[in-house]
Formats: structure tokens, C-alpha cells, sequence
């Protein structure tokens, strides 16, 4: 599958940007475990133009994780078009447009998924920032903005002809934001339409090597993006991609002990690269939703006691105490 020149092999993964999550030392972990695209935390294009340096910040870029794309969100053509070409001085390998973001604060206003009810103004925004920039163009969407409104299939052209390089579509609507089940069939029937030659990347409930697996064999996607399954768990790309290659029965994986030496390595990572506070947040939410965790008995207080920590110290400790705990549970059932 390529992106414009950029080579991404057969049945890639990649980490689906996310706000408070893909910060650099989580990205980094999860191009060590097989990710093939990277992409920073989405970003307002009115905060970059006003150079907001919390916003300048989550567009910062290490070599090493390359090939990585940076995600932008708006609602007016002039803003992103200046703020696609601010970004495009930091040297990301593509610009990925959000027309997807199901939240309030995003959708609400007119940007994101809100642009599924704009596609007019959808579809200038693009076709602008495709002309005013030399890199490749990306747009990552939903179905549509209700059952009612499933547009995907008639948009997928659209968008392709605004000059798009690669299109990744959410399984999900707007109003469904992130309940129910991610519906596969209609990405699937948008692969299937002779007249799209651009690669379509398939988004939404994918935890395991078999959905992965599904996605690309039943509903023939280019390239499966991986999202919330991630959290506290960067060695899932290697796990899917073990799975996908050797079959359950040959299925490697990192041991608890490793898992958990991965996580305190995120928080360290993380620290040494802002300070003890802001490293902290970065991480503790990473190791409150980890799911090595979730066989420990009552573990409700100690993941409390994880989204409450302000010292690398006691987070330390915590993850050390569970260490213990599943060695113990493991013993006892040995």
C-alpha cells in the first residue's frame, strides 16, 4: 500500500490519532511493536495559526517514527489552509484532514464529524488544502452523520476528486459516536467501487489479529487503523501482526513482566521529555485503562490510585504492586 511515495508494505497498521494519547512517547512505543503509521494528536487549525504552544507542541516530530502524519480540524477554508501550510514546515510525511471527531466540543461547532452535515464546505476545505500544499492529503470521516444520512459511498468519490491521496473511514456515525458496533459493510462496499483508486484505510472495533484479519480479507481494506484498543497496550501492533502472519497456534507475545517494564518505560519516556507532571498525566491514563491489569481482583481502587498519582514514585510502586499480584495469580493457578 503506498501513500502518495510513501511505501507502507502489505496490510499495514496504523495508530489512529488521538487527543491526550498519541504524544510522542506512545508513538514511539508503538512503532517499536509493528505500527506503519504514526499520527499525532489531532489539532486545531485556529490554535496553530494563533501559534497556541500547547498546540505547537503535539505537532513536534522525532525521526524516528516515521512515516507520521499530522491531523488538523476546522470549519472555514481560509483557517485551514494556513494552518495546513504551517504544518506542512514541520515535515510531516502527510496532513490528515479531520472530518470525523464525533465529540461535542468539535462536531458541535461545525468541525470534525459536524462536517457531515456541511458537505459543500466539506469538500472546498479539501480540494483547498490539496492545492495549497505539496503534501500528500489524507481525510479521515465517518459513515455519515445519522442512519439516516449515510453518505460514505457517494463521498469517498467526492473526496477523491478533491485530490485526496488515501481515505480513512470510521465504521460508525456521528450520532453513534463510540457506542454500538463499528458497521464494516459499507467501508467494505466503498473498497469495492471500481471508480476509487485511492487506498481505503478501515477504522473502528479492532482489538484482535482475526478482526484484522477480517477487515482486510472480507472487506478487502488497503490499511487497518487501530484506536482505542491501544491504550496501555503499544505491543498490540505486534500481537495482531503475529497473529495475522503465524495464526493463533504460533502466536508470540511479550510476557507480563515485559508488558509492564513497556509501561513504566512510557511513563520514564514521558517525564524525561516534558516534567514529573505533565509526563504523569500523559501516562497514568495509559496504565489506569491497560488490560494486563483487568484479571486482578478488585482492581477498581488501584486503578482510582493510578488516575490520582502525581509522583512518578507512586506510580511506580503501583505498577510494582501489580506485578506482584499477578505473579501471585499466576502461581496459584499454575
Amino acid at each position: 500500500m503506498k501513500i502518495g511515495n510513501i511505501d507502507l508494505g502489505e496490510r499495514p497498521l496504523f495508530l489512529a490519532p488521538m487527543e491526550d494519547v498519541t504524544d510522542i512517547g506512545f508513538r514511539k512505543l508503538c512503532k517499536r511493536f509493528g505500527a506503519d503509521m504514526m499520527y499525532t494528536e489531532f489539532v486545531s487549525a485556529d490554535a496553530i495559526i494563533r501559534s497556541i504552544k500547547s498546540t505547537l507542541d503535539k505537532m513536534r516530530i522525532d525521526e524516528d517514527e516515521r512515516p507520521v502524519g499530522i491531523q488538523i480540524y476546522g470549519r472555514d477554508v481560509e483557517a485551514m489552509v494556513e494552518a495546513a501550510k504551517i504544518v506542512e514546515s514541520v515535515q510531516p510525511d502527510i496532513i490528515d484532514l479531520n472530518f470525523g471527531c464525533p465529540v461535542k466540543k468539535v462536531a458541535g461547532k461545525g468541525a470534525g464529524a459536524g462536517m457531515l452535515r456541511n458537505i459543500p464546505l466539506m469538500l472546498d476545505i479539501t480540494r483547498a488544502v490539496v492545492a495549497a500544499v505539496h503534501t500528500p492529503v489524507t481525510v479521515k470521516t465517518r459513515l455519515g452523520w445519522d442512519q439516516s444520512n449515510l453518505v460514505i459511498t457517494d463521498l469517498a468519490e467526492q473526496l477523491q476528486d478533491c485530490g485526496i491521496q488515501a481515505l480513512t473511514i470510521h465504521g460508525r456515525t456521528r450520532a453513534q459516536m463510540y457506542t454500538g458496533q463499528a458497521d464494516w459493510t459499507l467501508i467494505g462496499e466503498v473498497k469495492r467501487n471500481p471508480r476509487l483508486r485511492i487506498p481505503i484505510i478501515g477504522n473502528g472495533d479492532i482489538a484482535t489479529p482475526e478482526e484484522a484479519r477480517e477487515a482486510f480479507d472480507r472487506y478487502g481494506v488497503d490499511g487497518v487503523m487501530i484506536g482505542r484498543a491501544t491504550f496501555g497496550r503499544p505491543w498490540i501492533f505486534k500481537e495482531v501482526k503475529d497473529g495475522m502472519a503465524l495464526g493463533d497456534a504460533a502466536r508470540t507475545s511479550l510476557t507480563l513482566d515485559e508488558k509492564i517494564d513497556v509501561l513504566e518505560e512510557q511513563l520514564r519516556i514521558n517525564v524525561e521529555r516534558i516534567d514529573e507532571y505533565r509526563g504523569i498525566l500523559h501516562t497514568r491514563r495509559h496504565l489506569a485503562a491497560s488490560p494486563i491489569f483487568k484479571s486482578i481482583p478488585n482492581f477498581r481502587q488501584t486503578r482510582i490510585a493510578m488516575l490520582r498519582s502525581e509522583t512518578v514514585e507512586e506510580l511506580t510502586e503501583l505498577l510494582e504492586e501489580c506485578r506482584t499480584r499477578l505473579k501471585e495469580l499466576a502461581e496459584g493457578h499454575a
